[in-house]
């Protein structure tokens, strides 16, 4: 199987640049010294890892050298990756499959403006739909009138019917509409609601409004919000995370354009801060362009070098 992070190098330039190959190559095969932990240090807080993060993860790295009496850097970098695996792993649950309770599940993308909510509705909807899954998008996004015509056009490409109303709608009645629609034989809704800054108090609420109007048909446990971040944010991301969770209990994260960054990073400290798995992440503009993530993956790639080293 084609490595994770492999498959995102594949459609960059310049491998050898990017944050990660840097990472595996700061475990080189020289002696373990102060200037070895503080270059991973800051090669960590560069790479969007957050500072806290970073140091806690290069002082338990020192403590394990200095009790094991490892003296290669080289030695090191399979008991880093155990670290970053067990930390991935406590979050990520039952990984990338989105699992309901009930025959119906609403998945909730949110997120800001321009996070890439509207493509990734589609493209996650052709994933479920070839997992033998039956699927129906709501076009929540009723600001824009072209967030819904867009949304129709992606719908098509990827097989799927889209529930819509006039623009300028309430929101929460279209997903009202789509949970409705799907209710006699069982599925998936995927919502796509408008972005919105997470500093927003009342455009929040109107979230927390969809979240209410669904519990009335819904279990918890089949409602699954979803945040849609652009990786680029790097560090941002993480406090945008922190206020759409406070809305509603965030079970998933979804990064975009996850191609475009030489940071991965921000997967890292979402994770850690959150305790809510990264389920998928984008790497092109396509429609087959959405990645399961798999964290085994991820840290096995990073610290290879993500080209098989």
């Amino acid at each position: 199987m084609i490595g994770f992070l492999k498959k995102v190098f594949d459609k960059v330039k310049d491998v050898k640049a990017r944050w990660e190959y840097g990472l595996w190559n700061i475990f080189s095969d020289e002696p373990i010294t102060d200037q070895f932990f503080e270059r991973l240090e800051e090669h960590l807080i560069a790479g969007d890892v957050g500072v806290g993060l970073s140091e806690s993860l290069v002082k338990g790295l020192r403590e394990f050298a200095i009790s094991a009496k490892i003296s290669r850097a080289s030695d090191l970098r399979a008991h880093f990756a155990s670290m970053l695996k067990d930390m991935l792993s406590q979050a990520q649950g039952s990984g990338s499959s989105l699992k309901f309770s009930g025959p119906v599940g609403l998945v909730l993308l949110i997120g800001v403006n321009g996070s890439g909510k509207t493509t990734t509705a589609a493209k996650l909807a052709r994933l479920l739909k070839e997992e033998g899954r039956n699927v129906v998008l709501a076009a929540a996004d009723t600001f824009r009138a072209a967030a819904i015509d867009q949304l129709k056009v992606w719908g098509k490409r990827a097989g799927v019917r889209v529930i819509a109303q006039e623009p300028g709608g309430d929101s929460a009645a279209v997903v009202y509409d789509a949970i409705q629609s799907i209710k006699a034989v069982g599925g998936i809704v995927i919502a796509d609601t408008a972005g919105r800054l997470h500093t927003k108090h009342n455009l929040m609420e109107e979230l927390s409004k969809i979240y209410r109007v669904a519990l009335k048909d819904l279990s918890p446990d089949d409602i699954c919000p979803i945040l849609v971040v652009d990786a680029i944010t790097g560090q941002n991301a993480l406090a945008q995370a922190k206020a759409f969770n406070g809305a509603m209990p965030l079970k998933g994260l979804i990064l975009t354009k996850f191609d475009h960054t030489a940071k991965g990073g921000t997967i890292l400290a979402m994770t850690s801060e959150l305790n809510v798995p990264v389920l998928y992440v984008g790497v092109g503009e396509g429609m087959e362009d959405l990645e399961p993530f798999s964290c085994d993956s991820f840290v096995e790639d990073l610290l290879g070098g993500g080209v098989g080293a």
